[in-house]
């Protein structure tokens, strides 16, 4: 018996965008970044998907076992601001994109109070699997992820690069500095090939518990807004 196609034609037209109908039998390779009018290069396209394929092929890691998900970006990689975060959370793990549960959502809120939104930043995180019941990263995981994070910055190269919270600070400047003394200051690092400014600020996950410090974090924000790209 053969299946009657009740669709409609609006739903079925946006049925075949969805499945990429028209790209099923073509050759080329697929650029998997081209949406919100964002295309970019072949190059970039490459070299995003090979540390995607590098980070999956991750041997003997524990967060990788026990996930649902590889939580890799979210944003526009032609963007000049890059953020990164902590670790995926119970939400990232089950959607497979950073910063989407609670705190994704203050992100969000910060982000528009300075005309900023998810199509012009990017985002990502120093570690690209959910730690078990949102612990903290330990050290080994931080260093066994660091490569990959440091490529991925390189890729992107930002101007503006900003760490969201004490442990991508740590990781990336160094743990001997605290978030209280080094937020809200410019520093100029190179990360590869990649010289881009600097800034810290608290993790969203951090004002929700501590709302007081929200009027430091927007601050950080206006010194963000206001940075020359």
């Amino acid at each position: 018996m053969i299946k009657k196609n009740n669709l409609k034609p609006a739903k079925l037209i946006k049925y075949y965008n969805l499945i990429n109908f028209n790209l099923i039998y073509n050759n080329k390779a697929i650029n998997r970044y081209i949406k919100d009018n964002f295309e970019i290069s072949a190059d970039k396209v490459n070299n995003l998907e090979k540390l995607k394929k590098s980070i999956q092929n991750i041997n003997n890691c524990s967060l990788k076992d026990n996930a649902k998900n590889m939580v890799f970006s979210d944003g526009n990689p032609k963007s000049k601001i890059m953020l990164i975060g902590e670790a995926p959370g119970a939400n990232e793990d089950e959607e497979g994109l950073p910063f989407v549960g609670r705190a994704g959502v203050l992100l969000d809120k910060m982000l528009s109070a300075i005309n900023l939104n998810r199509g012009k930043v990017y985002i990502s995180n120093i570690i690209n699997y959910r730690p078990p019941e949102n612990r903290k990263p330990t050290d080994e995981e931080i260093q066994r992820y660091l490569p990959f994070i440091t490529k991925h910055i390189e890729i992107i190269n930002p101007k503006i690069l900003v760490l969201l919270g004490s442990t991508a600070m740590n990781a990336l400047i160094g743990s001997e500095v605290v978030i209280s003394k080094m937020r809200g200051k410019w520093i100029e690092k190179k990360f590869g090939n990649c010289k881009t400014s600097v800034i810290i600020t608290f993790h969203p996950a951090f004002l929700m518990r501590q709302p007081a410090q929200k009027k430091m974090a927007w601050i950080d924000l206006k010194l963000i807004r206001d940075k020359k790209i």
